[in-house]
């Protein structure tokens, strides 16, 4: 990336609602999250990177008293689960963020007093239909009929009729510059999810009721001893929270407005339509980029919730599976952007298969060959050939140009396979090549081929870093490639030197994927 093009980048999660514990896709989310991120510090940007739990509304307010709880102690307790996923899952954040916090409060009520200041809050009363689930108001023709006959949310969610003294957000003031955004290009991704917006707002936007009096777990209206902020506002505020707005701090300065906020398909309307029309009616600039990714879904194409009993712990899967391996299976498994599926029968076949024979194997026979034959020395080269030459440039192409360029445009599954298939390259020329039939008959070709793999691999582990970080950073020690070479610029510049020390010793690698089983309680139930 040119230097120009390094500019700051701030990515950020959807922050996760913890009136339960992390499921599968929270953890998606997150992993997804850190790949980016990951992948544009090895760009050589600087990287914010921000996550965090949304604790208020009447969703955690009833689920504590059923609990016979405070809200803040279910907050606290819940939270407490979602920092650990992040930790255990290697989530590279930089802050997380508890929408309890003192800072986050006064963040909020700074962005209301902006809204006020503007002429965009008034007071009225509320009369409609509320979604306490998911924490959201819906339209009569919005609603569908279950099969009990009662009304549900377009996420059949059950809503409820809700009548109080409200302020209200002037959203039907900014309909035209919200329909002029969201037909920029790239603001919001995939196309789908934009032309549903789009759609949205062509239909007329009324304007939206923003504080709530029927209970008192959020954050304070400004000046009101009775009125609560709607947990949107409260929530989308974070992002800015966590550069230190409302004060003009560095981090302000560079990061804002974001690069990326990454988001489920379920949010896409809160962060594409009521998210910039509070910014711009804050007078701040709105996200560069809103990308809203599919579900994942459980076998048989369900979608995961606690009612159904078919939710996944994460944490269990990273214990059973691998943490590396289990992030490698979600970006390699589901196109991002739209629903995937997940099975332990499908984690395994990958891992084995991709992970295991494709990737591992290459680096285990290559490693354990020089360990073996040069005494671990690294080999000479002796002239190249046309077929050294030419899987270099499949490499250099794959490394240079297809895999980064997958990355920056959010395909994140082609990006794998694109790092696939150079893999494959390598293994159809070490079979080629066959240094072991060299080692008696032609020695000195015997140690280009294997100074040809060497540097291949080394670019192979640093290419495939974001998405399995502690497995590519374990590679590389054992290939004595420095921290400072580990970038996408630096691995593609000293492709034809030897990445490592001259007098660094090749020992006999451990194997890096070992072979997976299923568990007995898989195989039972299959």
């Amino acid at each position: 990336m040119p230097e120009a093009e390094k500019t700051p980048y701030y990515i950020t999660t959807a922050i996760n609602y913890p009136n339960g514990r992390p499921h599968i896709g929270h953890a998606y989310e997150g992993i997804a999250a850190d790949v980016i991120a990951r992948f544009q510090r090895l760009q050589g940007r600087e990287v914010r990177f921000q996550t965090g739990t949304d604790e208020h509304g009447l969703k955690m307010a009833r689920k504590a008293e059923e609990q016979g709880r405070t809200a803040r102690e279910l907050a606290d307790e819940m939270s407490g689960y979602f920092h650990e996923m992040d930790a255990k899952l290697n989530i590279s954040f930089d802050r997380f963020i508890r929408t309890v916090e003192p800072d986050h409060h006064r963040a909020s009520q700074a962005i209301w007093q902006r809204m006020a200041d503007a002429g965009d809050l008034y007071l009225d009363r509320y009369e409609g239909w509320y979604s306490v689930r998911d924490e959201a108001y819906y339209d009569e023709s919005e609603l569908k009929e279950g099969e009990g006959g009662e009304k549900l949310s377009p996420q059949d969610t059950p809503v409820e009729w809700t009548v109080e003294e409200s302020w209200f957000f002037r959203l039907s003031k900014y309909q035209e510059p919200l329909l002029e955004l969201l037909k920029s290009p790239g603001f919001l991704e995939p196309a789908s999810r934009r032309n549903e917006m789009i759609a949205f707002v062509e239909q007329g936007l009324r304007d939206l009721s923003v504080s709530r009096t029927s209970f008192d777990w959020g954050v304070k209206v400004p000046g009101s001893d009775n009125h609560v902020m709607y947990v949107w506002v409260d929530a989308l505020t974070n992002y800015l929270t966590g550069l230190g707005f409302p004060d003009e701090t560095e981090n302000m300065a560079k990061f804002w407005p974001a690069d990326l906020h990454l988001i489920g398909k379920d949010i896409v309307r809160f962060h594409t339509i009521y998210w910039p029309a509070f910014l711009m009616s804050a007078k701040l600039p709105v996200p560069k980029k809103v990308f809203g990714h599919g579900f994942l879904l459980a076998r048989g194409g369900e979608k995961m919730s606690k009612s159904l009993g078919n939710v996944i712990d994460p944490l269990e899967l990273a214990e059973t599976f691998g943490v590396d391996t289990l992030r490698y299976f979600l970006m390699r498994e589901v196109a991002f952007g739209k629903d995937g599926t997940y099975s332990p029968e499908a984690i395994v076949e990958r891992s084995n298969g991709e992970l295991g024979n494709a990737f591992g194997n290459l680096a285990q026979r290559t490693l354990g060959f020089m360990a073996k034959n040069l005494d671990g020395n690294l080999p000479a080269i002796h002239g190249h050939t046309d077929a050294d030459n030419a899987l270099f440039q499949t490499l250099d192409t794959a490394i240079a140009k297809d895999i980064p360029q997958a990355f920056e445009q959010l395909a994140l599954q082609q990006a794998v396979e694109l790092w696939l298939q150079a893999v494959f390259a390598c293994n159809a020329y070490i079979d080629a090549a066959a240094p072991w039939a060299l080692r008696k008959t032609d020695p000195e070709r015997m140690e280009t081929v294997l100074a040809t793999l060497y540097i291949c691999i080394a670019q192979l582990a640093v290419a495939i870093q974001p998405v399995i970080p502690t497995s590519a950073g374990k590679l590389l020690d054992m290939l004595g490639v420095g921290e400072e070479l580990r970038t996408y610029e630096a691995i593609r510049s000293h492709w034809y030197s030897p990445l490592a020390e001259s007098d660094f010793q090749i020992e006999k690698p451990t194997p890096l994927f070992p072979r997976l089983e299923l568990p007995a309680e898989v195989e039972e139930g299959a």
